[in-house]
């Protein structure tokens, strides 16, 4: 039932699913569509913004583009609605004859349904709907067991693995992500093989209705006519999805289980490459850390690296050259529990100065 309103993509999925990479992809393949972005962030460092902002591809910071990125630094998106969604749904829609779609990322820590019953706000609902929740499932971290609805399986791999410690919320927010989807990503398929990619959409189709389909994807490349232009009005029927949360308008929501992580940046200056690496490796393996990203400054190196890891799985990338105005450094953001920023800046400076590729320097 198409109608004039705006139709709006949710792009939800657990750390590392491979959210960006998605929209980078819609964004790049939008063939004249006039794509709105709004990206939030978990933590201190706006990572996922800054990849799309540096991305040209019509969503850079003066909106004289496509595009114009709305990126909310301060918490998870569901958490902070009233006080920042608001007011950025209220700009969208002083500027609407400019926007054909809008592309929300949420935060890989924040639930998807309370933020599509924002979308029954009366300042919104006329002028918004949600063409579809997205989720994007990272196929090997699920093949690997990592949120098998088994506790007693949970408990075998936590017990094979400290770095896969995590508390029930964890999958309780993967359920939680699913229920909410109107389709479902299984990415990163070609690191997959046939019986792992069964046993993952074995795992996540008795989570999500019967109609909703489960896509392969890797690096999230897909035709737009499977993700955009949906029509699922998703705000209309959120209400009948299970949750583990409650509702939005539970008072108490704002107090929910994102406290539970913390998000600490480190930093140093230029380094090589697989000594950062190393040395981050040594982080997950000592701290109960579930996400790391963020740049880095290599020596002689013009370009600036991008850092994506989950668990022990770390990926990187050179996305633009750096910029005049910018000093060339490396700043990552870790996301987990009971992290202290001054223990985890001191342990990643010894681990690069005992590398044997040591830092060419630090950061001050």
């Amino acid at each position: 039932m198409q109608t004039s309103k705006i139709p709006a993509t949710i792009v939800t999925g657990f750390l590392g699913s491979g959210k960006t990479t998605l929209l980078r992809h819609i964004l790049d393949h939008a063939d004249g569509r006039r794509i709105a972005v709004i990206v939030n962030e978990f933590g201190e460092l706006g990572i996922d913004g800054e990849i799309l902002k540096g991305c040209g591809i019509g969503c850079d910071e003066s909106g004289e583009a496509n595009g114009q990125l709305y990126e909310l630094a301060n918490g998870c998106l569901c958490c902070t609605v009233q006080e920042e969604f608001f007011p950025v749904m209220e700009a969208l829609l002083e500027r609407r004859g400019q926007i054909d779609h809008l592309l929300i990322e949420t935060s890989g820590l924040a639930l998807p349904k309370p933020l599509v019953q924002a979308f029954n706000w009366p300042s919104i609902r006329n002028a918004f709907t949600v063409d579809a929740v997205i989720t994007v499932v990272d196929g090997p971290a699920a093949a690997a067991g990592q949120f098998a609805a088994d506790p007693g399986a949970v408990d075998a791999q936590r017990r094979a693995d400290p770095n896969l410690d995590h508390e029930s919320p964890l999958h309780e927010l993967f359920e939680d992500q699913l229920a909410s989807a109107d389709l479902v990503i299984l990415n990163k398929t070609d690191l997959m093989d046939a019986a792992q990619r069964a046993a993952v959409e074995a795992l996540i189709r008795p989570e999500i209705p019967a109609e909703v389909k489960i896509v392969p994807a890797q690096s999230g490349r897909l035709d737009l006519e499977l993700l955009l232009g949906l029509q699922r009005a998703s705000e209309a029927t959120i209400h009948l999805r299970p949750d583990h949360h409650g509702s939005a308008g539970d008072g108490d929501h704002a107090d929910h289980h994102h406290d539970e992580f913390d998000s600490v940046v480190v930093e140093a200056g230029t380094v090589e490459r697989e000594a950062l690496l190393a040395a981050l490796q040594a982080l997950v393996e000592g701290n109960t850390i579930y996400r790391v990203k963020g740049f880095a400054a290599l020596p002689g190196k013009p370009m600036r690296l991008v850092l994506h890891g989950v668990g022990r799985r770390f990926d990187s990338y050179f996305d633009r050259a750096w910029r005049q105005d910018e000093t060339a450094a490396t700043r990552v953001v870790l996301i987990g529990a009971d992290l202290e920023r001054e223990a985890l800046q001191a342990a990643l400076d010894a681990a690069l100065a005992a590398s044997p590729a040591a830092p060419v320097s630090s950061a001050a």
